[in-house]
């Protein structure tokens, strides 16, 4: 975690109070090889654009984007966090 915040991947900050958050959710896919057998699994992590309000949630736009060992660490972060 602390390298991410190094690095600058991300930083948390606090929401106005005349916004409000918008929801993701995730995508999960297969990738297959030419021939057919299965070459990796994909997952994308996605904003639910239809929850904005038009003029109000329309300022800005958020392309999330994670790497599987991100979302590794912080779930790892996570574990530790809490004990186990």
């Amino acid at each position: 975690m602390n390298a991410l915040e190094r690095n600058q991947t991300w930083e948390i900050v606090e929401l106005p109070k005349e916004k409000k958050t918008i929801g993701c959710k995730w995508v999960y896919a297969l990738k297959y090889k030419a021939d057919g057998s299965l070459e990796r699994y994909k997952v994308r992590l996605v904003a639910k654009e239809f929850t904005q309000t038009f003029g109000i949630d329309y300022q800005e736009t958020f392309a999330l984007v994670a790497k599987m060992n991100t979302i590794r660490i912080f779930f790892l972060y996570l574990l530790i966090l809490d004990g186990v």
